[in-house]
């Protein structure tokens, strides 16, 4: 690995990460490296999405200082924030974050864009929650120096992350993706590349579980989702998690794994009708909860 990308690691961080894609997780992993000290470069897809994405990440930080958290102040943290449009903002990070839809044409698109800007030893992360690292590594030049890295929402209250080893990763990279993981104040969960990795394979089930359940008439969502809380003191019910997430993201992840894994992880009709209804959950204001 070059010198000049081994330099200024503090903490357990790299000292310049980017992140490619600002909108609400690429905002939010932004976040979490800035409080934590890191130089960091958002790169978007013009010059309004990336203006979008700096307002995201500044209000994010200022919450965060409100609340005691974070290193530094709000002007000192904001100082290291970077915007762009392009990707050779990319040219010196030690570590960049692919954020971008869970959509493989457009992550292989994108990760192949980046790579072609990053100096030898970059490290280069997906944050996919289900789509294969051995195949999108497979469709990189480098592919020893990518894995996945696969952040919650929101980020910034979330204390796990999901470390995700490809088969061709290279095995020291491992431990230092741990050790950002611990930089970051946060859990890292370790696992080899499978459909879905631990969390999303776990929460998909539950949640399409607990739609079947609303679809048949067997309870309300919210009687559902108490069960979860204070039966087996989940924080958040799974029907509302997945308002949180959007209903078209477990949607797409709900897919891919029953075209992997099989019959058990067919989508119910009530989430594809609610997504083909714009009911996306949080975001929209409406999803198996009222958000308004």
């Amino acid at each position: 690995m070059s010198t000049s990308v081994q330099a200024g690691v503090r903490g357990g961080l790299p000292a310049r990460v980017g992140v490619l894609g600002g909108g609400r997780m690429g905002a939010g992993i932004a976040h979490a490296f800035l409080i934590n000290g890191a130089d960091v470069v958002v790169v978007e897809r013009d010059d309004a999405s990336a203006q979008a994405a700096r307002e995201r990440v500044e209000s994010s930080a200022a919450k965060s200082i409100e609340r005691g958290a974070g290193n530094g102040n709000l002007d000192e943290i904001v100082s290291r924030l970077t915007v762009s449009v392009d990707y050779a903002a990319f040219g010196d990070r030690q570590l960049v974050v692919e954020a971008v839809p869970e959509d493989w044409s457009l992550k292989v698109a994108a990760l192949r864009g980046v790579e072609q800007r990053l100096l030898p030893g970059t490290v280069l992360a997906s944050n996919t929650s289900s789509l294969s690292v051995s195949g999108l590594a497979g469709e990189l030049e480098r592919p020893e120096d990518f894995l996945g890295l696969h952040f919650f929402n929101p980020v910034p209250a979330s204390t796990l992350i999901e470390v995700v080893i490809g088969k061709q990763t290279r095995p020291e990279l491992m431990e230092r993706a741990r050790s950002w993981v611990q930089g970051l104040g946060k859990t890292a969960v370790v696992v080899n590349d499978a459909p879905g990795f631990a969390s999303s394979r776990l929460g998909v089930a539950i949640a399409l579980e607990a739609m079947r359940m609303v679809e048949e008439g067997v309870a309300s969502a919210e009687d559902i989702d108490n069960a979860m809380v204070l039966g087996y003191k989940h924080p958040t019910g799974p029907l509302r998690t997945t308002d949180i997430v959007g209903l078209d993201v477990r949607l797409g992840i709900a897919e891919y794994l029953n075209q992997t894994l099989g019959e058990r992880f067919a989508p119910p009709q009530i989430l594809r009708d609610k997504v083909a209804r714009g009911e996306l959950g949080r975001k929209t204001g409406k999803g198996f909860f009222d958000w308004k």
